[in-house]
């Protein structure tokens, strides 16, 4: 049973979704944008009986006792922070991570750069940043598959995605969001300042973010070939930039939504991943 409780840290309140044993090893969920803690409903549904604790939390700019009006306010060090004071205020200083999108770019900074904290990653999506950068600098396809990043770091990202009865936003979904969870996150996003505090992530973004350091925790890396922000190049690059054990899974025909659409394949990851992992 998936049951949502407060935690407060550094001034903000973050919601997290928990399921499973509370006194297991922690497995952290990330997501990613337009979506929230819901993602890893299905996920979290069949790990529950796993013996280990499972722990989504509405980032930083979902939650809304965490939603700073500042830009700053969401580099991504402080979001990779909130992580980390999360899993202490959890009891786990050490736990294994889970990243979907933007969750995964997250995921894939702390793995760099926090590798004493993380037993273990998997990320949906999203490649290694460094991966990706090189697609974004190199490979048509990607910049063409990149071009949405434009609207939504402009001024007029909110206007935009909201009018007309939220269609563009509603794009971003396509057929792999099930109905549910898309209603449930248009209504989100509708709130004052919800939409305001997820873009402040992509408009926080810095090139620097290309230049990652290898990852040395054993890493598995799920990619979908109907994804259509995320190319092969970049999925195909990540191997490099990872020094830890490493598995590329590939989910032929499934979309951009993983978590959602292919959750049986990401919890066979998961727990392949999970089962390797040295405490």
């Amino acid at each position: 049973m998936i049951s949502v409780r407060s935690i407060p840290l550094s001034g903000f309140t973050f919601d997290v979704r928990t399921a499973g044993d509370a006194a297991g090893p922690l497995v952290l969920l990330l997501h990613g944008f337009p979506a929230g803690a819901r993602t890893y409903q299905a996920v979290m549904t069949r790990m529950a009986s796993d013996g280990f604790l499972l722990a989504a939390p509405e980032q930083r700019g979902y939650s809304p006792g965490a939603r700073p009006a500042a830009v700053a306010d969401y580099a991504i060090e402080l979001l990779a922070q909130d992580a980390l004071d999360l899993a202490e205020a959890l009891g786990h200083p050490r736990f294994h991570l889970v990243g979907h999108d933007w969750g995964a770019s997250i995921a894939w900074y702390l793995a760099a750069r926090h590798p004493e904290r993380v037993l273990s990653l998997t990320a949906a999506s999203v490649p290694h940043l460094a991966a990706y950068g090189q697609a974004l600098r190199e490979d048509p396809d990607q910049q063409a598959r990149g071009a949405y990043l434009k609207l939504l770091r402009s001024d007029k990202a909110e206007r935009v995605l909201l009018e007309d009865g939220a269609r563009r936003l509603a794009g971003f979904y396509g057929e792999g969001m099930p109905a549910a969870d898309r209603a449930a996150y248009l209504q989100h996003f509708a709130e004052p300042g919800a939409l305001s505090g997820a873009l402040a992530w992509y408009r926080a973004m810095r090139a620097d973010l290309g230049q990652l350091p290898p990852v040395t925790v054993p890493t598995t890396y799920l990619w979908s070939t109907a994804d259509p922000a995320l190319g092969r190049f970049g999925a195909e690059r990540c191997a490099a930039h990872v020094t830890g054990d490493y598995r590329f899974v590939e989910l032929p025909g499934i979309s951009h939504w993983i978590p959602e659409e292919a959750p049986d394949a990401m919890v066979d990851a998961i727990r392949a991943r999970v089962g390797i992992a040295t405490p």
